[in-house]
């Protein structure tokens, strides 16, 4: 018989293509609709910044671009033309990092839409055609100029936090949140981050076949030596749009998180990313319990019986304690052999089970000891996690791996 041994690298075949994180990041592009606007432009910005890059197209064309390309620092769109200039704002923002400043360009010259805009979905400013050289470089050119100085405003948006934790150990709740991770990342052609907050003994790295980077525990415990680019010396990329922070401390180790350091280290991953996908350890100490509070959604993982059901009554009710979230039950390996029957399970819990996934004892296993994304090894994963993509993201995810676009992204707010 042959045994596979899975060994730990820095990188898999998954992040090949993969984005880089800031270094390379564009300053500004600009997608415009015609020649006259570009010319404006071009003469309007020479002398504010010497990487603008113009492109020709609209706001589709933009949308489709940045599903592969990393987000520039200052995007400037062209959303004459289009129907609904909100809902295409809202595909925009689902495949762009929400530090993204948006400029806008259009033929609409109603005070009510500039405000809706730009109070409403957030752009930082936008401008009616016809486009000047002189209106371009006195609207447009602070916000690139602040760019250039490395002092751009930060963006009124922020990256939704999704905390997935079990009922209790043994549950699966981390492969649920490496392959929700993946899913997100795959249909939304967003950017999504997998936060492992298991220090000692986290799973996370070994399933993607990546090694976790140093950093994460100083970063949590000394917020202080967190500097703009923690990002890009401690996330791992994992595929084009998926990256993660996670840590493989020694078991003899006392690692102590604060929650200073746990909200910096937040801060800066929603900054950067649509969706932040965390791996909580239960029982939550002060750190994780802050995190739980910035918590859009919070998924809670249980097995078939009688333990769990238990368990997940008071994971519940902690979870709701101070805050008013969306929590999602989660029932993994039901139908495996000697255990309750789902039947029984709503029972217990009162209600039936938000999202049900099956057993699956050969191809998770297999996935998890080769080092490799269940959710490509397993069709029947992707068939059942969907409908808790969906539910995360309002996404719609097929089983091909083809989706919708992200609605409901461009807006104000924070994380929880």
């Amino acid at each position: 018989m042959r045994v596979e041994v899975m060994v730990p690298r820095e990188a898999t075949d998954l992040s090949r293509g993969a984005e880089p994180m800031t270094g390379d990041r564009p300053g500004v592009i600009a997608f415009l609709n015609d020649e006259a606007s570009e010319t404006a432009v071009r003469n309007g910005l020479a002398e504010r910044t010497a990487g603008l890059l113009l492109r020709r197209g609209g706001i589709r064309a933009a949308i489709k671009a940045l599903e592969r390309e990393p987000t520039p620092r200052v995007l400037l769109v062209d959303v004459s033309g289009v129907p609904d200039v909100v809902a295409a704002l809202e595909q925009l923002a689902a495949v762009c990092t929400p530090d993204v400043q948006v400029l806008a360009v259009g033929e609409t010259a109603d005070i009510g839409f500039y405000r809706q805009l730009t109070r409403e979905l957030g752009i930082a400013e936008y401008l009616y055609k016809p486009l000047t050289r002189d209106s371009v470089a006195r609207i447009f050119g602070p916000y690139l100029a602040r760019q250039a100085a490395g002092g751009a405003e930060v963006s009124n948006r922020s990256g939704r936090v999704v905390a997935v934790y079990g009922a209790r150990g043994g549950c699966g709740a981390t492969t649920i949140a490496v392959n929700l991770a993946l899913q997100l990342a795959e249909v939304s052609h967003g950017h999504v981050a997998l936060l492992d907050l298991h220090l000692r003994g986290g799973t996370t790295g070994m399933m993607l076949g990546v090694r976790p980077g140093a950093g994460l525990r100083v970063a949590l415990e000394e917020p202080d030596r967190v500097d703009a680019l923690f990002l890009d010396r401690a996330c791992i990329p994992v595929g084009g749009r998926l990256r993660l922070l996670a840590a493989e401390e020694p078991l003899e180790s006392l690692p102590r998180p604060t929650e200073e350091g746990m909200k910096r280290v937040l801060a800066l991953l929603c900054q950067r990313f649509n969706h932040v996908v965390v791996d909580l350890p239960m029982p939550p100490g002060p750190a994780e319990r802050a995190l739980l509070a910035a918590a859009r959604q919070r998924i809670v993982v249980l097995g078939p019986d009688v333990a769990s059901i238990r368990d997940t009554i008071a994971a519940r009710k902690f979870a709701a304690i101070g805050a008013a979230p969306s929590i999602i039950t989660v029932l993994n390996r039901a139908g495996a052999p000697g255990t309750l029957k789902t039947k029984l399970i709503e029972e217990g819990l009162g209600e039936a089970p938000d999202v049900i996934i099956p057993d699956l004892p050969k191809e998770l296993p297999r996935a998890a000891n080769l080092g490799r994304a269940a959710l490509h090894e397993s069709a029947a994963l992707r068939r059942a996690l969907a409908p808790l993509t969906q539910e995360v993201s309002a996404v719609r995810a097929q089983p091909g791996g083809r989706a919708s676009l992200l609605a409901r992204l461009l807006g104000r707010g924070g994380a929880a």
